[in-house]
């Protein structure tokens, strides 16, 4: 697998980037990627089917000069900002693999990430406790009522090729989410209506340290050193700017 660092100068380059490896990989043109970037202004993300009027409140987010935007894969709505890390996985999808479908996708990757993500953790805290939660969580702690979301992702799969995405909390200012977005639409089990202060943490780790545990679980060895950044510019101006996208729903 090869992997790159590479953040871009807008969230929409960065968002459409995604679809890009994704699509360059269906097409044949590329291997499995892994992907970094860590974005530094504050933006909201929505997912594919998210209705932004249920999820964000518009009104706040204007006030406070917050974009929003939405992604190509599901799942519900994250805020972005200085603090967090994101990565992506464009993965090839074998016949009668894991891979083949929605539910064994989820289950295999959240189960790597969860494997590298505690081995990093419990370098620094020998207790520490990484669980998978929900389809697609990743949450810090033991105990089920007290189970703090640190990741969220989602996925989009085309014939051959999958991208998988997410976020991690490493020290975001979690405080912003609770003025910024609604308590979501869908909610799984385990955060039995809290809000969004009492359900979310920081991980607290490095961000090199975070993309160097998942590089090793996902033998990303091989350095890719650029993206089609034409294609990306194209995409983010035609799809990832426009509030016909972004605000569809």
């Amino acid at each position: 697998m090869k992997w790159i660092d590479l953040t871009l100068g807008s969230p929409a380059e960065n968002l459409a980037a995604d679809e890009v490896l994704l699509d360059e990989s269906e097409a044949g043109n590329r291997a499995e990627i892994l992907r970094f970037w860590e974005p530094s202004e504050t933006f909201v993300v929505v997912g594919y089917a998210n209705k932004i009027a249920a999820e964000v409140d518009v009104e706040n987010c204007r006030a406070k000069q917050i974009p929003v935007f939405r992604r190509c894969s599901g799942g519900g709505t994250v805020l972005q900002g200085a603090g967090c890390l994101n990565y992506a996985l464009i993965l090839r999808i074998a016949e009668n693999s894991p891979l083949a479908s929605i539910s064994g996708a989820n289950q295999f990757i959240m189960q790597k990430n969860r494997g590298a993500i505690e081995s990093e953790a419990r370098r620094q805290e020998p207790e520490a406790g990484i669980s998978v939660c929900g389809h697609t969580d990743l949450t810090l702690n033991s105990q089920l009522s007290t189970r703090n979301k640190f990741s969220g992702n989602s996925q989009r799969r085309k014939k051959n090729f999958l991208l998988f995405h997410g976020t991690f909390l490493l020290n975001f200012n979690l405080a912003l989410v609770g003025e910024l977005l609604r308590m979501p639409s869908k909610q799984p089990d385990y955060r039995q209506s809290r809000s969004h202060g009492e359900f979310l943490a920081n991980l607290n780790l490095p961000a090199d340290k975070v993309k160097a545990a998942l590089r090793k679980i996902w033998n990303a060895n091989q350095e890719l050193k650029k993206i089609p950044e034409d294609e990306v510019q194209k995409l983010a101006a035609q799809k990832y700017s426009t509030d016909g996208w972004n605000f569809k729903l």
